[in-house]
């Protein structure tokens, strides 16, 4: 779901935001995203994000028409900022190798400063993906990180630093998961080793275990 910016908000459903709706949409996503993040969107409330907003209902369903269309408003705009942080690191500046160094060390340090994203993500496939089909910009989203690492990996082919015949798809699902594991199950998997893994000297031994392994996995 894309949301244009209304021109207008009728005066009547305002707290006193309608001059700046721009700015209104933008905090009533961010509460939104720590909201559905933590509750999922079943367990997520309307009334909660309008008190945390000084906003009304009303205004929130003008902008975003329903409950579920602001929960995948929230999806998108995690994707975006994502994809807009990513597209910072200059990867094509950099040596194939030290380019995908980078991609990796960025992706694990996201994953573990948002874990509201990781929270979203866990929730969305909880739904099977149902919300986020419905999304007209997702997959538009996501173009620009297979084509970074697409373009990366076939000049590290070329420069006979990587190994043919790898799906940048799947190099990406690769990174994805290792990253993603080291927050989405933090709780569950220290509880039962004994291990806290947000811990600073045991995210920096599993940050460099995790471009180690990426690295030697598209090695020629």
């Amino acid at each position: 779901m894309n949301q244009s910016v209304p021109s207008a908000v009728p005066a009547s459903t305002a707290t006193g935001r309608t001059n700046d709706p721009a700015r209104t949409m933008a905090n009533i996503l961010e509460v939104a995203i720590a909201e559905f993040a933590e509750k999922g969107l079943a367990g997520a409330r309307i009334d909660e994000i309008a008190a945390a907003t000084q906003t009304s209902k009303r205004m929130i369903y003008y902008y975003f028409e329903s409950k579920e269309g602001l929960y995948l408003a929230a999806l998108e705009e995690s994707y975006r900022r994502m994809r807009e942080i990513e597209s910072e690191q200059h990867l094509d500046d950099l040596e194939p190798e030290a380019a995908l160094r980078r991609l990796v060390e960025f992706t694990f340090d996201h994953h573990a400063s948002h874990e509201d994203y990781i929270r979203l993500v866990i929730s969305e496939n909880m739904n099977r993906g149902q919300f986020l089909a419905q999304s007209k910009s997702i997959q538009q989203l996501n173009v620009p990180a297979i084509s970074a690492i697409h373009r990366l990996y076939e000049r590290g082919v070329a420069g006979g630093i990587f190994r043919p015949g790898l799906d940048p798809i799947d190099i990406h699902a690769s990174i994805s998961a290792l990253t993603f594991f080291n927050v989405s199950n933090r709780h569950t998997f220290g509880l039962i080793f004994k291990r806290d893994l947000s811990a600073p000297e045991v995210k920096a031994q599993r940050r460099a275990s995790i471009v180690d392994m990426v690295l030697r996995f598209v090695r020629a």
